[in-house]
């Protein structure tokens, strides 16, 4: 790490890895199979990070490794159409019907900075609505009240954003219709675009209400806005058809990442025909990308989506349930104040005994207690993000025997932390 950072900014290459929030020092990693990663001085881990979400199959799933090897014989790159493009496009297809078309792209700024674009294009308008606490990638029009490792490291809004792009980003509150309709009334007219993480990973794990997500669609078609759902996240995590599955609400665009490449840099955007038809080369709207289609990533992503059926995920999100009930009631025993939930495969959880339905709520949780839980689990070999602002994730890798150890070693950081 000293080499690192006469290297890095920070020594690191995202800032959430550099431990800030949580202080201490990052351990460096050398390997991972399945559900567990190994750092460089030999100490193991049981792996709730999962590369910030993207290996739903756990590390080193052999039928993505074998992908990878069979495409990279063929070569990595070539900037000119694959027919594993087409494979890894018709199996999002399959399981989102509702989008009709897609682009894609390298990673989750790239979706929801182009996904933006579109739908000024479309709309002819220049504001967007988003969500305090909602991370959407690094793109200027994002770093207004956002989650993630902005929200980590406490910066309300990034320097280097001009003040007039700035400008054009509202912000409400998660799970607030009220103020979403408050804005719509004064400023609808100049909405392009109301774009939301369906359910929030990156301000902790924060649910829709009831209602929410359904209230944000009445809300677009009332002014003209496009609804855009960020599911770089929640894409084939909270269900095997994404958020429209669980909640029955039909986003104009979706963006999508990290399982999408099995741990390969890829994302992608998409949704309506009409509205995808206005990207070049068949409209006028202008995105590009040396690298987008890559057929290392086309290949992984495609394995991962063929290993994720209906049965697996029902199986994942069953023991998420079960780590998440065994927290709770671990918490319960220690009388440590704490709210956890999970959707799908995603989990997470408050040091706070009241329930979390906003960024402000996050932010009122016990963060110091966050800290010495953090490192009471690191010690006992349970890798969690390293942020309280952050989301956890279990793959098919994590089984009922990995659970049962992870609950019994949390029972003891708990129990140390308190």
């Amino acid at each position: 790490m000293r080499r690192a950072r006469d290297l890095f900014p920070g020594g690191v290459n995202s800032p959430v890895r550099a431990f800030r929030q949580v202080e201490g020092e990052p351990f460096v990693v050398q390997r991972g199979v399945g559900a567990r990663i190994w750092d460089v001085d030999g100490n193991e881990y049981l792996d709730y990070v999962l590369s910030w979400g993207p290996l739903v199959l756990g590390h080193a799933p052999p039928s993505v490794l074998a992908a990878i090897g069979k495409a990279m014989a063929h070569g990595t790159s070539f900037g000119i159409p694959t027919e594993l493009e087409v494979e890894l496009g018709t199996a999002v297809r399959d399981r989102m019907p509702h989008v009709e078309m897609l682009r894609f792209v390298s990673s989750g700024t790239e979706a929801t900075m182009s996904a933006v674009r579109l739908a000024r294009a479309h709309t002819g308008r220049n504001a967007i609505l988003k969500f305090d606490g909602c991370y959407h990638g690094h793109a200027d029009s994002f770093l207004v009240r956002a989650g993630s490792g902005v929200a980590t490291l406490g910066l309300p809004n990034s320097p280097g954003v001009p003040e007039a792009l700035a400008s054009l980003t509202l912000t409400a509150p998660f799970n607030d219709l009220d103020a979403v309709r408050e804005i719509v009334d004064a400023r609808g007219g100049d909405l392009a675009a109301i774009i939301v993480e369906p359910v929030v990973g990156n301000a902790g794990l924060i649910l829709p209400d009831p209602g929410f997500l359904s209230g944000l669609r009445g809300a677009a078609d009332a002014c003209g806005a496009l609804l855009i759902f960020d599911e770089v996240m929640t894409g084939f995590r909270v269900a095997f058809g994404g958020a429209r599955e669980v909640y029955g609400v039909t986003a104009d665009l979706t963006t999508l990442g990290k399982v999408i490449g099995g741990g390969l840099p890829v994302a992608a955007y998409g949704g309506r025909r009409d509205l995808m038809e206005l990207i070049a080369p068949s409209g006028p709207v202008y995105q590009a990308g040396t690298l987008s289609g890559n057929p290392l990533a086309m290949a992984a992503g495609t394995a991962t989506l063929e290993s994720l059926t209906p049965d697996l995920q029902t199986a994942m999100e069953r023991r998420a349930a079960r780590l998440v009930r065994g927290l709770a009631e671990s918490a319960m025993r220690h009388g440590v104040p704490l709210t956890a939930a999970h959707a799908g495969t995603m989990w997470g959880f408050f040091f706070r005994a009241e329930p979390v339905r906003s960024f402000a709520d996050a932010k009122a949780a016990d963060i110091a207690r966050f800290r010495r839980f953090f490192h009471a689990a690191l010690e006992r070999g349970v890798y969690l993000a390293p942020s309280a602002f952050e989301a956890g994730f279990v793959s098919a890798a994590h089984g009922d025997a990995e659970i049962d150890l992870t609950l019994e070693r949390l029972d003891a950081a708990l129990a140390a932390s308190a």
